[in-house]
């Protein structure tokens, strides 16, 4: 049994766990089930920010421990003060060291979409990711069937949720509904955890072209993001790379202003050789 089936097998008997110890009709009583949800795809186009959705991560399977003691008020409020377009919050806690705690915490100080991160699989965790305020949900293909997608990203919409759908490859693109509009292509193998970014680059054509474009994994530089942006993608899911600094909210505030700083010079670049054309033209 490779991991990412151990980690499906697990969440299968927390879900029922859940479900005996906070049934529906508790979750549905609280706060933010009722709330208005902002939208995920709004803010990853908005001119004004970045396009990153960076992500609270305190380790994983592969890389073990990255930030086991980094606290979400704090990570997740100066992610958004250093340009970050959205949250992503990993509420495993087997596997991610991450709760449903972090994501509440999260989203009691920032008011931008928050995406939450899991292995979901029953629409018990939908309706989960509502009640603590979640404005996302993400649907992983390699573990879900077509019709387990198209059945629970309708049940997200019908609570006013937005859903990323997760790629890998050539069939998992085929799996997707025609309602799915947020893809993310994940550069990170579900298998062996490898990352590869041209994974992201080889599959971006075959996306259809009117849903906002995710490059999730392996985004370590500014300049791999420059990359990705001019192939397409519109968004860029973030987490190691902050996580394992210090701080990790200013460690996305220098890599938004790096990526400012060089679509500014590439900008100033292309006007001024356009200026230069036109003076010779002239004369």
């Amino acid at each position: 049994m490779n991991i990412l089936n151990e980690i499906v097998a697990y969440k299968q008997q927390e879900v029922e766990e859940q479900k005996s110890l906070y049934p529906v009709r508790l979750l549905e009583r609280s706060i933010y089930f009722q709330s208005p949800t902002l939208s995920l795809s709004k803010y990853i186009l908005r001119k004004d920010l970045s396009g990153i959705i960076a992500e609270f991560k305190r380790r994983s399977p592969s890389k073990g421990v990255i930030n086991e003691f980094a606290k979400p008020e704090k990570v997740c409020l100066e992610y958004m003060r250093g340009g970050a377009s959205a949250l992503s919050v990993l509420t495993d806690t087997r596997y991610f060291g991450g709760s449903s705690h972090d994501l509440t915490v999260a989203r009691k100080y920032n008011f931008c979409p928050i995406l939450r991160k899991d292995f979901i699989i029953d629409e018990y965790q939908v309706v989960e990711a509502r009640s603590i305020g979640a404005d996302a949900i993400l649907l992983i293909a390699e573990i879900l069937s077509a019709n387990q997608l198209k059945s629970l990203a309708s049940f997200a919409f019908s609570i006013g949720l937005e859903v990323l759908f997760e790629v890998h490859d050539r069939e998992s693109i085929g799996k997707l509904p025609p309602e799915a509009k947020i893809i993310g292509v994940n550069s990170r193998s579900l298998t062996d955890f490898n990352v590869s970014i041209e994974n992201a680059i080889a599959l971006i054509d075959l996306l259809p072209p009117d849903v906002v474009k995710v490059a999730e994994s392996g985004i370590d530089s500014p300049e791999t993001l420059i990359k990705l942006k001019e192939l397409g993608f519109n968004g860029f899911l973030i987490g190691e790379h902050f996580m394992r600094n210090a701080n990790p909210g200013k460690a996305c505030e220098q890599f938004v202003g790096r990526v400012n700083e060089i679509e500014l010079n590439t900008t100033e670049k292309g006007e001024h050789r356009v200026q230069k054309k036109k003076f010779i033209v002239r004369n």
